[in-house]
């Protein structure tokens, strides 16, 4: 019989699921939003609904060499932490205390839209580099914790 994975590993293989139907181009990324052991939505990095997709119109982030981190308003793609926030309102469910897991760090744009959510947690899988992401997390009293998928160890970031 095989061991029964933790909640954390739980969610953020589910986060891992959703980052498969990523559609962008540079980097695929998914969320799982969780409370009380609960999925409530899940989310994944890509055009609105109805636009064109990244490889339909190319990245302009990659054509603009734009750096990892930076200027993210030129990016077409909504990202996995805003999908899955959204999806979270369009159904009714509120993110109030819930706990969001995520193939990576949030940027500065998701963390503040995570605090105004009131998500009182972040599990991510993979560090990004944005530090005023993490200020923000910080001054707002949020966890981020950066969970290891294969030794399941736990490093509290904020």
């Amino acid at each position: 019989m095989n061991e029964r994975p933790s909640w954390q590993h739980y969610f953020m293989k589910m986060a891992f699921l959703a980052a498969s139907r990523s559609t962008c181009l540079r980097r695929a990324v998914g969320a799982a939003l969780v409370r009380d052991n609960q999925l409530i939505s899940t989310g994944y990095n890509g055009s609105p609904k109805g636009s064109p997709h990244c490889a339909e119109t190319g990245c302009l982030r990659e054509q603009l060499n734009v750096p990892s981190g930076e200027k993210h308003e030129l990016c077409r793609g909504v990202h996995a932490e805003q999908n899955a926030i959204i999806q979270a309102a369009i159904n009714g469910s509120s993110t109030r205390g819930a706990v969001l897991y995520c193939t990576h760090q949030p940027c500065s744009i998701c963390a503040k839209m995570i605090i105004n959510a009131e998500i009182k947690t972040v599990y991510i899988a993979n560090a990004y580099p944005d530090d005023l992401a993490t200020n923000l997390f910080k001054e707002s009293g949020i966890e981020m914790i950066l969970l290891d998928m294969d030794s399941g160890h736990m490093t509290r970031l904020t």
